[in-house]
Formats: structure tokens, C-alpha cells, sequence
């Protein structure tokens, strides 16, 4: 396997994973030729020196998986840094062969050597397994996450 920066053409296989659950299907808009929506995306997170948007490979070129870290600088800690991880997916053919184990040791190793002091993250009350997954890894449930949908 091989962590990597993603490029913008791999920006339509990004969003297959990402559109490819239950509730992605809901909320992607996955299709042939993708909305420009997610490229100016993709162009955003690229400029953005604290946006990190991570495609795995598998030893034959084929994108497995992604993951997207924030860096984000607080004044509460010491102003301390603090690394959010966000869209983790494996694809479908891919899962149950520890690469979430492996893409998690990665993106924690990348975010203690920006100088992080946690690794946050949120996953939907839908995902139990996911939910498990984080847990199994070491996250625990220590604040109530809200949202304001727009």
C-alpha cells in the first residue's frame, strides 16, 4: 500500500467510495461526468496548507481508499493544534484486510509530526460498525457532538 497526496484526477474515484453507503447515497452526487462542485472542492482542500486529502493505493495503482486530515489551531491546550480526521473509506472490495488499521496508524503518525496533540473525529450514530472500528482503535465517546444543517 501507498499513502499519497491526492491529484484531481482522482477526484472521481474519491467520491465513488465516498457516495458508496447507505448514507453517502444520499447525499453524493455520483455520476459521469461529476459536478464540478466537487472539483472546485478538491481545488479548495488543495490550496489549503492545513488540509491533507490522502489517497491509498493498492501495489497496483488501484485507489483503495481516502481519508481527508484538518489541521486546526485553537488557543484553548496552549494553542495547541488539533488533527480532525474526516471521509475515511475503503473500498468495497478492499475492506476486512486491516487497511483502516493501516490508514489510521498513518494518519495518526502524520498528525503527532505536525505537532498535534489529539486526533479527532466523528462518525454518524448510523455507522455502529464504524463506531466499534474507532473504538477498537483507541477513540472514546468524551464530548456530545451537534450539528446545524443548512
Amino acid at each position: 500500500m501507498t499513502f499519497r497526496e491526492a491529484r484531481r484526477q482522482d477526484v472521481p474515484a474519491l467520491v465513488e467510495m465516498i457516495a458508496d453507503d447507505k448514507l453517502g447515497a444520499t447525499r453524493e452526487d455520483y455520476r459521469n461526468p461529476l459536478p464540478e462542485e466537487y472539483y472546485r472542492a478538491f481545488d479548495n482542500i488543495q490550496r489549503d496548507e492545513n488540509q491533507e486529502l490522502i489517497v491509498v493505493e493498492h501495489g497496483d495503482g488501484k485507489i483503495i481508499g481516502t481519508l481527508q486530515l484538518s489541521f486546526i489551531q485553537y488557543l484553548t491546550y496552549r494553542g495547541g493544534v488539533r488533527a480532525q480526521i474526516e471521509a475515511v473509506r475503503i473500498h468495497r472490495d478492499y475492506r476486512g484486510q486491516q487497511i483502516g488499521e493501516a490508514m489510521f496508524s498513518w494518519a495518526i503518525a502524520q498528525a503527532k509530526a505536525r505537532g498535534a496533540h489529539l486526533l479527532q473525529l466523528t462518525t454518524d450514530k448510523q455507522r455502529p460498525d464504524a463506531l466499534r472500528f474507532y473504538e477498537r482503535l483507541g477513540f472514546r465517546a468524551s464530548h456530545a457532538g451537534m450539528k446545524l444543517h443548512f
